[in-house]
């Protein structure tokens, strides 16, 4: 079954009965991992969804742009950057992250999970447009089907972030596969960044465990790249 990622399909999820849910979730990994050691500047979190990278970042000295094509979940975004006192850290935009075009590029551009209204790895190239010299492009999505048979992802992305069936930044889930138009290997996102203005820095299939509040095991299936834009 085909997914059309559009404004309607994230209105319903972050509107519908698991956002609560997914309005809790704590910073990706990855995204901590990976960013730890840059020196703070402007970041853009794409398909920000309830905001946990963009408000982890913030807490780390970053000025922040969230943007989401939901309201409700810039809503809950916005309702958890006061709670967590850097709200003027950040600034939140709804957009369609399939047309909407930034006035400035960023020392940072992540996106975790995001599936905006076109093709997958088409995004990953749009959003790397958006770096600024020197700066970093961090992409973390859902690992191609064909190296994650097994997977079992929440769905309830970011656009989104959060997906259909649920899942927050930590990508964990319920028993569903995110659907394959929304997923990517390592190689085939590295292959879009053009080695004469791009310095790979990681490039990773990456394959985990996260154990629920419940004591339930689900093995998470990622891909995982960062990216250094040359000067």
């Amino acid at each position: 079954m085909e997914h059309s990622f559009d404004q309607n399909y994230w209105d319903e999820i972050w509107e519908g009965d698991r956002a609560s849910a997914m309005s809790t979730s704590t910073a990706n990994p990855h995204l901590i991992k990976e960013v730890s050691d840059l020196t703070p500047g402007t970041a853009l979190e794409a398909g920000c969804g309830a905001g946990a990278e963009a408000i982890w970042l913030a807490e780390h000295g970053w000025q922040v742009t969230g943007a989401d094509v939901a309201a409700a979940a810039l809503a809950f975004a916005a309702d958890r950057a006061d709670d967590s006192g850097v709200a003027e850290q950040l600034d939140w935009v709804q957009a369609d992250l399939s047309t909407w075009e930034p006035t400035t590029r960023y020392d940072l551009v992540t996106t975790h999970y995001a599936h905006p209204a076109m093709p997958q790895l088409d995004f990953y190239e749009r959003i790397a447009t958006w770096v600024a010299p020197a700066g970093t492009l961090l992409i973390v999505g859902h690992l191609h089907h064909d190296h994650a048979s097994e997977a079992q992802h929440e769905h309830g992305h970011k656009q989104g972030h959060g997906d259909q069936h649920g899942h927050g930044s930590d990508g964990s889930a319920d028993n569903n596969k995110p659907p394959v138009e929304a997923t990517a290997t390592a190689a085939a996102i590295t292959a879009r960044l053009d080695a004469s203005i791009w310095e790979v820095l990681t490039a990773e299939e990456s394959h985990r465990t996260m154990t629920s509040s419940g004591g339930r095991h689900t093995q998470i299936h990622d891909v995982v790249v960062r990216a250094r834009r040359r000067t």
